[in-house]
This record gives C-alpha cells, sequence and structure tokens, in this order.
C-alpha cells in the first residue's frame, strides 16, 4: 500500500473502527471529503485516516461537533497536517493547561467565592478590564457570539455546543 491509495468507505471504516453510516454522515458534515468513481463510489485519501483518529480523540474529550469542524477547518484538508499546522491546538492545549492549574486560584471572574479572591481581585478590582474572567490565559477569554459553523452551511452565534441561554465566560478581543 502507498499513501496515495484511495481507499472505499468500507476500508476507511474497517481501519478507522467507525462505522460505514459514521463515516458517510461525517463527510455530510463536511468533516471529511472524497472524491466518485464514475459509478458514484465514495474514495478516501489515507489522510482521512488521521482526521477520523482526530474526530475520536476530540470526541471522547466531550467536543462537540461543531468544535471539531471548526478545529479540523483550520487544518489543510489535502494532506496528512504537520507539527506546524498543529501549532493552534498546542496554544488552545497550553491554555487548558493553565485553566486546570488555577482552579484553585483566582480567575478574576467577579465570583469573590475562594479565599484568594480577596487577595487577588479585592472587591472585584478585575472587573475595569471588561466581562468575563480577567486573569484567564487570553486562548480561554475569546468572544464566544461570533459565527458558528454548523453543518451544510448553516450558522448560528455562540460557542459550538454550548446550549442557548447558558452562561458565557469571555472577554471580546
Amino acid at each position: 500500500m502507498q499513501s496515495t491509495d484511495l481507499l472505499t468507505v468500507g476500508e476507511i471504516a474497517r481501519r478507522s473502527g467507525f462505522a460505514e453510516s459514521a463515516v458517510r454522515y461525517y463527510e455530510g458534515l463536511g468533516l471529511l471529503t472524497a472524491t466518485r468513481t464514475s459509478g458514484g463510489q465514495r474514495r478516501f485519501e489515507r489522510s482521512t485516516l488521521r482526521r477520523l483518529a482526530f474526530i475520536r480523540a476530540a470526541r471522547n474529550i466531550g467536543l462537540s461537533l461543531d468544535e471539531i469542524a471548526a478545529a479540523l477547518a483550520s487544518l489543510p484538508a489535502g494532506r496528512t497536517p504537520t507539527r506546524t499546522d498543529w501549532s493552534r491546538l498546542d496554544e488552545q492545549i497550553d491554555a487548558l493547561k493553565a485553566l486546570r492549574d488555577g482552579l484553585d486560584s483566582c480567575i478574576g471572574c467577579g465570583c469573590l467565592s475562594l479565599d484568594r479572591c480577596a487577595i487577588s481581585n479585592p472587591a472585584d478590582s478585575a472587573s475595569s478590564g471588561g466581562p468575563g474572567a480577567a486573569y484567564l490565559p487570553s486562548g480561554l477569554r475569546r468572544d464566544d457570539t461570533g459565527p458558528v459553523r454548523m453543518a451544510q452551511g448553516q450558522w448560528r452565534h455562540g460557542v459550538a455546543g454550548r446550549a442557548a441561554g447558558s452562561a458565557r465566560v469571555g472577554v471580546p478581543t
């Protein structure tokens, strides 16, 4: 086998562990791309296997399909992503690690519920910097009111996967 070989939906499903229907569903959402034979059968590049592995891992950590679509949209469609392509994901991982490590300290959200808030954010002084958790890394304070791609060209506003009306933490950038 060569890295340039095209695979059928059945071959992709067997190798990735997804059902054929899931592969077709993800293609329909635009998460995967396939070419068609003259008979209309799907053919996938081998790099599709890496995209499916990413989808599985992202779903396992709780990301919605909208969030996965946004991450995949920033990657090249016609080839396997390189280390440089993944640098944006590294920034998000670093921001999440900083959040995890700082959960026992004041994040400047205004709750004032931790003893440390009285020292780090007396009388909610962080509120002068705008809405949201002022002490979080900038990657975790992005504005979540912009458009989010759904499926088949549909768009909505808000963080992908978040229910309408749910609380938001963010500082407009």
